[in-house]
């Protein structure tokens, strides 16, 4: 065994002198810090007195003894790919002294006496820094400071279980340090094994351990070596057409190849199950092909973009979906006066119903199951659903409000045990703090709406008061209701915040909706207030919120109704009621003055 080991070691070596990292990146993340220095002073974020507090405290964190030896004003990049057969990680960070550098190493190591001397050889152009434990290997230049890692992890195979016959060959995959210790079978079928047979004896974790140590001297070797061949002949900075230059931070990844890894970790439960080779999630990167998501610190906001690329093919049903043209007659039943909060969404029912074939069909094509199959169940389907009656259930027009937070009386029953030991029901009335809302959406079917209601007359279940129906037993919820008018169904608790005495909210609404299919908006003045006014509020609370509102006024959602170069954004913002500072400082100066309290 030992001499089967010092083979694997040394074949592993010779095979990595002829790796590559590929060129391909799963994932981008980029701090473009000339952007955001124009913005905020780095000094005025690092000098902060709720930074010095974190320094002088129990947390002994002096982030100033970093920004000494980083350059902030510039791009720190971190990429990787974790779909090659060498997946890996890499830091980029532009730094000051080269010495400096090295010299902090050192002192950290002195810190820590368990670190033991700090291995650090110097090779002319670059530096290298391997720790103790040969887990993390940093080099640097005179301008560059780099983290690199292989993030393969080792899989032991135990040899006490019995030879599993296959009818494809066994092959080492080259170009992977971790697959060079064990042969790698590919076949369609999951063995089967009868645990019976496994000898757990010592042997076995003795194996592990000798396997776990050359594959970890493994990866030491082949990370040094990428990293020589990162600056051996002059480092190149990476980076990325997919980020964007006018974030202050900037993040991509790769939708296809994130859904692809998921679904190989997702197969390692073939062991226990053969169902995994119909997971789905295998196909789902030809919808997507990309994510970006982007953030920018202003003075007044701070908000983040996700943009969502996807395949021509598929950006052609989304685009459909999302420009639906809204029912007017929902806006007759938004409030008069702007909500605590509240989200109205817009799609096309109709649309997806008729993307349904497309969608299952590209979803579940994999090896195991035919397209004659797929094709034959989709059809069945389409043939039993007609579209567009079925999208009159529910038009794709919906809108959430949330009024108010109002103190009711409720009373509800419970169970209680007497001095005997007995159960006795309990009628209690307690005040409780009530959300009041209304949950509005369209369905142009010319009964169904009004049959179901009768339905629930029929049963019990609805009782008529007026023009309504109060739906019975949701007293604890404040008395939920019913409300049809034409093909306009309203779901609530407060009747009258559904009956507006003017309508300049729906026109503001109205307006927001003619570039967006989602729009949304949360309030945090009127939120804190409604909460204020309420038993369960506790002072503390109320004054840490009240402070809040006077930095913060609301937090809004946004996507658009059409793509761009097939992508569709949604945009998330936080806005601030000064203008006066960065939103970073702003934000520094609340949680300082929070924490004092």
């Amino acid at each position: 065994m030992k001499q089967f080991f010092t083979f694997l070691i040394l074949l592993a070596f010779t095979l990595a002198q002829s790796q590559t990292l590929s060129p391909k990146q799963d994932y981008f993340v980029q701090f473009n810090g000339s952007q955001l220095s124009k913005k905020v002073s780095i000094a005025e974020v690092l000098n902060h007195s709720i930074l010095k507090k974190y320094k002088d405290g129990k947390m002994n964190l002096d982030i100033n003894q970093y920004a000494d030896l980083i350059k902030l004003d510039q791009r720190i990049t971190v990429h990787g790919n974790y779909s090659d057969s060498i997946p890996y990680y890499q830091v980029t960070i532009p730094i000051k002294d080269r010495n400096a550098i090295k010299n902090f190493l050192i002192q950290k190591n002195k810190e820590n006496d368990s670190l033991g001397k700090p291995l650090i050889e110097d090779f002319g152009q670059y530096s290298v820094y391997n720790s103790p434990d040969k887990k993390t290997t940093v080099a640097w230049n005179d301008s560059y400071l780099v983290f690199f890692g292989l993030t393969k992890k080792h899989e032991y195979k135990d040899y006490s279980y019995p030879e599993v016959e296959v009818d494809s060959a066994a092959t080492a995959v080259a170009g992977d340090p971790s697959e060079v210790s064990e042969v790698v079978v590919e076949t369609n079928e999951v063995p089967v094994v009868d645990t019976a047979y496994v000898d757990y004896s010592d042997n076995y974790y003795a194996n592990f351990q000798k396997e776990q140590i050359a594959f970890d001297s493994i990866q030491a070797i082949s990370q040094n070596r990428f990293v020589k061949l990162l600056f051996e002949n002059g480092f190149r900075v990476p980076t990325s057409e997919k980020v964007h230059e006018n974030a202050d931070i900037s993040c991509w990844v790769d939708y296809g190849t994130a859904m692809s890894s998921f679904n190989t970790a997702y197969a390692a439960l073939a062991r226990f199950t053969t169902y995994n080779k119909f997971f789905p999630s295998q196909n789902l990167g030809n919808f997507v092909k990309g994510i970006n998501v982007d953030f920018y610190f202003d003075n007044d906001n701070a908000r983040v973009e996700e943009i969502v690329e996807y395949s021509k093919p598929m950006a052609d049903i989304v685009g459909k979906i999302s420009n639906r043209k809204v029912n007017k007659n929902i806006f007759n039943y938004f409030p008069a006066q702007k909500p605590l909060g509240y989200m109205t969404y817009h799609f096309n029912t109709k649309e997806i119903l008729n993307s349904f074939p497309a969608f299952s069909t590209e979803i579940f094509t994999n090896p195991y199951i035919l397209k004659e199959d797929i094709s034959v169940a989709t059809d069945l389907i389409s043939t039993i659903i007609d579209e567009e009656a079925t999208a009159t259930l529910f038009d794709g027009d919906i809108s959430v409000f949330l009024y108010d937070v109002a103190e009711r009386e409720v009373t509800s029953k419970t169970f209680e045990y007497d001095e005997n030991y007995e159960s006795k029901e309990v009628v209690k009335t307690i005040k409780k703090a009530i959300p009041q809302f209304s949950v509005i959406f369209t369905s142009t079917h010319p009964t169904f709406a009004d049959k179901l209601i009768q339905l629930g007359v029929r049963k019990n279940g609805l009782v008529q008061k007026g023009n309504y129906y109060e739906i019975k037993g949701t007293q604890e919820y404040g008395n939920l209701f019913i409300f049809k008018d034409k093909d306009v169904v309203v779901i609530g608790n407060n009747i009258d915040a559904i009956f507006p005495k003017d309508n300049s909210f729906s026109k503001e609404v109205k307006k927001e909706l003619k570039q967006h299919y989602i729009s949304a908006k949360v309030s945090l003045d009127k939120l804190v207030t409604a909460y204020s006014n309420t038993g369960e509020a506790k002072e503390s609370e109320i004054k840490s919120f009240n402070r809040l509102t006077q930095q913060f006024t609301d937090v809004t959602l946004y996507s658009a109704k059409k793509l761009t170069d097939n992508k569709l954004k949604f945009e998330l913002k936080l806005n601030s009621s000064k203008g006066d500072k960065n939103i970073i400082l702003q934000t520094l100066d609340l949680v300082d003055e929070l924490s004092t309290k």
